[in-house]
């Protein structure tokens, strides 16, 4: 019983010539999902990519920012003393935070009206 109802599908869709047209759309379908697929794949590594560039780009102005700050410290402390010199850049870096801290609001805003003009471009 369950083949006659297929027959006679079959046969209205070969007479219609739907078939064709249903077995090229159902075959278009499947290749935009692969190609949507793969260019999922091409963003996520260029993502991907750029993190971790900026990480060691990070990495290396950290390396950069402390030696420059004993080398700094080590300077002043030859005029007022070793641990003056050092207390002055920690002061410094606290007084940077304080800064920060107390601006983060609209830094965050900027920040995230510069990523969604960046995500825009990408749209378009």
């Amino acid at each position: 019983m369950t083949t006659k109802p297929t027959v006679l599908k079959d046969s209205v869709l070969k007479f219609l010539k739907l078939d064709s047209l249903i077995e090229n759309f159902t075959g278009y379908v499947e290749a935009r999902i692969e190609l949507t697929k793969i260019e999922v794949k091409e963003d996520l590594a260029k993502g991907l990519a750029k993190v971790a560039v900026f990480m060691l780009m990070g990495a290396v102005l950290t390396l950069f920012v402390i030696l420059m700050s004993i080398a700094i410290a080590l300077l002043i402390g030859k005029s007022i003393g070793t641990f003056g010199g050092f207390g002055v850049v920690a002061g410094f870096y606290l007084l940077l935070g304080l800064l920060l801290y107390s601006f983060r609001n609209p830094i965050t805003e900027k920040l995230q009206e510069q990523l969604i003009q960046i995500m825009k471009k990408k749209k378009e």
